[in-house]
């Protein structure tokens, strides 16, 4: 069977550019959620969430919408790191980057001028911007990859999908290397008055670090966040190869439906999703679960449900999104991203902002402060709306 090989990460987050930064912040439990100032937020209710910092993406690749921007921010440190050069044959080298809701910013940006301004043109890249594949495209066209090329829209779930299509696509034979991963870009004016009338973001303005509180009984909702994250991931034959520095191994993959509910999700499906991940593994392995942990009422207890229908209540779990918020269709990225660099620093992130536990989410969330833990593997649980479900297995470099 190939071995499928991690050997680039790259990062841009509500922390900051690069994986540094998001290591650090894990590491101390620190919030990357803050009051938003990209945008006029007078009119919203809910006027915080997990944004980028300017200052980490001013001035690059522009002519691009915001999320094709992260994708390429992201993508081009994970490439720096994997240091392939010219090793790769372009036909055998691929891009699968997953979004949930694509070119936002542009979409926005269009549906002003003419619905609010009265304008009667856009600009005429609004749609080849816009694009979902928007993003994969521009990541392919940078690097040169002229392989498997595609993007992956299942809401939350979008980038586990991208990066587990990626992990399929070289055990087929099918690539040499792979750039996976997501990104999403949904602070707009329209999405947030759109998550407003679900019901579902918390909301507090006067303290954001302290909004997103996964597996409390007082959590009020999801934050919403923005940014991107990129893997390489290449067989070890072809990483060997090159004498590549490998971080981590792909070790399974999960993807199921829950045929069911389009909001509210299904503890089945999810526990489904967590086995067949684990179908080339011994359970034992795990030592770490990076929960989908969302903060809202209806996942937090029914991923519970499901990690103990898999797992029992031995592996310690955490939800960085109580850190850095919910990327949308970019979460699962980043959150295998910010795993794995933690994981081989060896420590486990936290669950921030637990302090009032709910009885009905009674495991190890790794409250409010980082652990220091060696595991060998964990899991990364990405569960969408529509039911999609997406989950990742890892290996680390203390399990290799």
């Amino acid at each position: 069977m190939t071995r499928v090989a991690i050997t680039g990460l790259g990062i841009i987050s509500p922390f900051g550019r690069g994986r540094a930064v998001a290591c650090a912040a894990m590491r101390d439990g620190r919030s990357g959620i803050r009051r938003i100032s990209s945008i006029d937020t007078s009119a919203l209710n809910c006027k915080i969430g997990g944004e980028v910092p300017a200052e980490a993406h001013q001035g690059a690749f522009k002519g691009f919408d915001r999320f094709s921007r992260f994708a390429l921010i992201a993508a081009e440190e994970a490439m720096q790191q994997a240091a392939t050069g010219k090793n790769v044959d372009a036909e055998r080298f691929g891009v699968i980057i997953g979004t949930g809701l694509g070119g936002c910013e542009t979409l926005d940006g269009a549906f002003r001028r003419v619905y609010k301004e009265g304008q009667s043109r856009v600009p005429p890249a609004s749609i080849p911007w816009s694009m979902y594949n928007a993003a994969a495209s521009a990541v392919s066209a940078h690097f040169g990859a002229k392989g498997v090329a595609y993007t992956p829209v299942s809401a939350c779930a979008s980038s586990a999908h991208a990066i587990g299509q990626a992990f399929q696509a070289i055990r087929a034979g099918d690539a040499d290397v792979m750039i996976a991963g997501g990104a999403d870009a949904p602070l707009t004016f329209g999405i947030i008055l759109a998550w407003e009338s679900m019901r579902v973001l918390a909301i507090d303005n006067e303290h954001p670090e302290k909004a997103c509180r996964p597996f409390s009984a007082d959590r009020k909702g999801l934050v919403l966040a923005e940014g991107a994250a990129a893997l390489v991931l290449e067989s070890f034959e072809h990483a060997q190869r090159r004498d590549a520095n490998v971080l981590g191994e792909i070790v399974g993959f999960g993807i199921t439906s829950d045929a069911g509910h389009l909001t509210d999700p299904s503890a089945d499906g999810a526990a489904r999703a967590m086995r067949l991940a684990l179908r080339d593994l011994a359970a034992s392995e795990v030592g770490y679960i990076n929960a989908h942990g969302t903060a809202t009422r209806a996942n937090d207890a029914t991923e519970t449900t499901a990690i103990k229908a898999v797992l029992g209540d031995r592996v310690p779990a955490s939800s960085t999104k109580s850190m850095h918020g919910h990327a949308m269709g970019a979460s699962g990225a980043i959150e295998i991203v910010c795993s794995l660099v933690a994981l081989n620093d060896g420590f486990l992130p936290p669950t921030i902002n637990l302090e009032n536990p709910d009885p009905a989410c009674d495991l190890d969330y790794v409250p409010n402060a980082s652990r220091p833990l060696r595991v060998p593997v964990f899991l990364s649980n990405s569960f969408g709306f529509g039911g999609m479900n997406g989950v990742v297995a890892v290996r680390t470099i203390h399990g290799l």
